[in-house]
């Protein structure tokens, strides 16, 4: 490129810098950010113990624009940019003000053409073995988590899904990618979970799972055939919905879509809410207002689908199923420490409070900075649901954990030269108990 290169418009082109320019232009950039928090900080003192004649409204304005500089200069050196800097190789388009958001065109026709494909493809079958195809979707963020030990808690989440998913003769996605840069957070399961269900039209169910829950019942399989005539199955407690009109009357770290025209309505409905920035803080407001028990922050999907079901009840119930009879999530406190004291009175299967399906660790947050609950608390309890989880799957090779806190495992049986008998007995996959009765 030469020095005379214009853009299309006029502008001269802005060369790009050598590593050594932009390890430069950071120095350059940090000392100023050095001498300016110095201003900020004198300026302060101003204002605060009347140091100096400077008049009020110009020590306000002054201080206002070092302010904007600092935050313009932080966010240059954090994005690795300098302010000529060229943008990516590709261009996004510019977000419309004011228009509704929509996760994708608009499709009325899909079970029509979902069926069409599958009589045309009649080697991707949406049952298999006589039961219904299932996706089991989770993830979690594109980042590195904050602690390196997150990572790790991570890993044994995934290997524990794997486990469940070989078992039961399931698919899995692993997703570490934001599909919509306006749907982050709470909502970015929505774009995903409308971009398998269109590109795998074989599935007849999607799961979707936090990344922060665990299977601790690995014998246990859910009963699809309960839910012939619905297609969207949540765990919940109806009268906390309909009643008490609370914020946590369901769960949607866990929850189920079938594949069809009325769950891609639904998350047409439901995803309004969701993007970032003041659409989001605005919709917030409305949720706290019309739920019980709702602290005062952003839209989070949970609420926004709640609030969809009591506004248009009529629209949407007839298709839903709240579960409330296993547990498709299992809040783990109350859980975890009891874990010992399942193991000698039941057995798995059983998926209730008694030998519980999913542990769900809502408020630890493994992988960031912060949680509800101290992080330590949160690891144990970790490492105990996937030990005890653990060692349902590694009873079949004979072996299991020393404790349920020690990753470190024993043998629990001798070796024998009639091993297919030991198969017979200890394979989970000879043992599935589908859907829970109370005895």
């Amino acid at each position: 490129m030469g020095r005379g290169d214009t853009t299309d418009n006029g502008k001269p082109m802005s060369p790009k810098r050598s590593p050594r320019m932009k390890q430069m232009q950071k120095t350059f950039n940090n000392i100023k950010i050095t001498l300016i928090c110095g201003l900020v900080t004198i300026l302060v003192l101003r204002g605060t113990i009347g140091f100096g004649d400077l008049s009020p409204y110009s020590a306000e304005a002054e201080k206002r624009v070092l302010i904007e500089d600092t935050n313009r200069l932080l966010a240059e050196i954090r994005s690795d940019k300098g302010p000529g800097d060229p943008e990516e190789d590709f261009n996004e388009p510019a977000s419309i003000p004011n228009a509704t958001y929509t996760l994708g065109p608009r499709i009325d026709d899909w079970d029509d053409q979902r069926q069409n494909w599958l009589k045309q493809n009649s080697g991707f079958p949406n049952i298999l073995n006589g039961k219904d195809r299932v996706l089991l979707v989770t993830g979690s963020p594109p980042n590195p988590c904050d602690n390196p030990i997150g990572d790790h808690y991570l890993l044994k989440g995934m290997k524990n899904k794997v486990d469940y998913c070989r078992l039961h003769g399931m698919e899995l996605v692993y997703n570490m990618a934001h599909l919509d840069k306006e749907m982050a957070g709470f909502w970015a399961k929505l774009p995903l979970l409308r971009k398998l269900m269109l590109s795998h039209p074989e599935i007849e169910w999607i799961w979707w799972l936090d990344s922060d829950a665990l299977f601790t019942d690995m014998v246990f399989e859910i009963p699809f055939a309960k839910y012939k005539d619905s297609n969207l199955v949540i765990h919940g407690y109806p009268d906390l919905l309909f009643k008490e009109k609370s914020w946590i009357a369901l769960n949607t770290g866990s929850f189920l879509f079938r594949n069809c025209q009325w769950s891609l309505d639904l998350l047409d409905a439901w995803a309004p809410m969701g993007p970032k920035g003041p659409i989001r803080e605005e919709a917030g407001k409305v949720l706290t207002a019309n739920l019980n028990g709702r602290p005062s922050f952003e839209a989070d999907d949970q609420s926004a689908l709640i609030y969809l079901f009591l506004s248009q009840k009529n629209k949407w119930m007839p298709k839903v199923y709240i579960e409330d009879s296993y547990y498709l999530h299992g809040f783990w406190v109350g859980l975890v420490d009891k874990y010992e004291e399942m193991a000698e009175k039941y057995h798995p299967g059983l998926g209730d409070e008694r030998w519980p399906f999913i542990t769900h660790f809502v408020g630890c947050k493994p992988c960031g900075s912060y949680g509800d609950y101290p992080v330590e608390k949160c690891l144990k309890s970790m490492e105990r649901a996937f030990n005890f989880a653990d060692n349902q799957v590694l009873q079949l090779y004979g072996f299991k954990h020393r404790g349920l806190l020690s990753p470190n495992i024993n043998k629990s049986r001798n070796e024998t030269n009639d091993p297919l008998k030991v198969v017979d007995q200890f394979d989970i996959r000879r043992h599935v108990v589908v859907g829970s009765s109370k005895t």
